[in-house]
């Protein structure tokens, strides 16, 4: 059953790479053509969510950010936790060297960008931008460049990612709160706190278990925290557990429901609103500024630094073993890949400059730099190495 639901995700990941990329060149397309106008007003049209005592006007583009994107982040949490009981994550001898692998793809790149922004001029609040990795562009990448490579690699790739979200939620947690509201919060937990005595009910309507989601969503919203972590934790309360013999728990149908819709929906719509940036904004030393280059550099060399150092590091020492069958060469290949940040960097940049300044277009610019770059290389890279196994065969 956990490998079935592995193979699922990573065909759903792979399929909607292509979809995320045609969303942020149809974006980028608007924002520098005579569609600009509306593309921005789209953006920032105001939309007001009203339902009872509860009423909040945002912009499209927040509503996105802080609303449906509060979804993927419930489904990120589900398959969290269902690694944790069921997966890759439950066995500890495989568990040590993703973890340390995706800390190592954490540290290394906000190092690189504060190095780039700790002098006059720079932005260091926006150094979590370059930590996370895209999943859905990072297998993508991985099903183009090596569909024969073994099947361990993506694996450990989806493994890592996953505990790489998982510490950007934290820092997101940690970093982006601002003006805490104690009544809403507490409100929150207790909704919170609902949904975990729901699952005593072994036979609760999952009906239950969506308002409980809402509830602490809307809470969390008012409370002044990213919404992202409501997500997650609304997640950790959805039991595994099947209520009949030989059928998939609660967590798997809602993963496997909810799973399609972020992949081919919530992600490509979020890529189209947060991808777009007028270059005619920026001028060409924005484009070099330390925002930027933080942001690209972090990607581009700390994400691959980090990780592949951490593995090498790790296996040196003999603390852990390779995935399986694979090479250096293919974890250097797939290391590249993880600076693959896209939404998950967009989505923290722009938490860390709202609105549509000079610095958000340098995020903007920065994150689809080193992605690029690091889907070319990591592309290449494993590319030439199932070449190299198709030859040695």
């Amino acid at each position: 059953m956990a490998k079935r639901i592995t193979l699922d995700f990573l065909k759903t990941e792979s399929a909607s790479g292509a979809i995320l990329a045609a969303a942020a060149v149809l974006a980028i397309a608007m924002a520098n053509s005579p569609a600009d106008g509306l593309y921005f007003r789209f953006l920032q049209a105001p939309f007001t969510v009203q339902l009872g005592g509860f009423a909040e006007t945002h912009p499209v583009l927040d509503w996105v950010k802080e609303g449906l994107m509060a979804v993927f982040f419930f489904v990120v949490g589900l398959e969290i936790k269902y690694e944790v009981l069921r997966g890759e994550l439950a066995n500890p001898r495989r568990l040590a060297l993703p973890i340390l692998a995706a800390l190592g793809g954490m540290l290394a790149p906000a190092l690189v960008y504060l190095a780039f922004n700790a002098g006059p001029g720079g932005a260091p609040q926006a150094w979590p931008t370059p930590v996370a990795t895209d999943i859905a562009f990072a297998m993508a990448a991985l099903a183009v460049a090596g569909p024969k490579l073994p099947p361990t690699l993506r694996v450990f790739l989806l493994t890592l990612a996953i505990v790489d979200d998982l510490g950007a939620v934290a820092v997101i947690g940690a970093v982006f709160t601002n003006h805490l509201r104690f009544a809403a919060l507490a409100a929150a937990l207790a909704s919170l706190a609902l949904m975990g005595l729901l699952t005593r009910w072994r036979a609760a309507p999952y009906l239950f278990y969506a308002i409980g989601f809402v509830l602490v969503w809307a809470f969390t919203l008012k409370s002044g925290i990213s919404t992202s972590v409501a997500g997650v934790a609304a997640a950790m309360t959805i039991p595994i557990e099947p209520r009949k013999p030989g059928r998939p728990g609660m967590l798997e149908d809602f993963m496997e429901s909810l799973h399609p819709y972020v992949a081919f929906l919530i992600l490509p719509l979020f890529a189209f609103c947060a991808a777009g940036f007028d270059f005619g904004r920026l001028q060409m030393s924005d484009l070099f500024g330390p925002v930027a280059l933080g942001v690209a550099a972090g990607l581009f060399i700390g994400k691959p630094l980090g990780v592949f150092g951490a593995i090498a590091l790790i296996c040196g020492l003999k603390i852990a073993r390779r995935p399986m069958g694979t090479k250096w060469v293919e974890l250097f290949g797939m290391s590249l890949l993880t600076g693959i940040g896209f939404t998950m960097s967009l989505f923290i940049g722009a938490l860390a400059f709202p609105g549509s300044g000079v610095e958000q277009g340098q995020v903007r610019a920065g994150v689809i730099a080193g992605s690029l770059l690091s889907t070319l290389a990591g592309v290449g890279v494993l590319a030439w190495a199932q070449a190299q196994r198709r030859g040695a065969a």
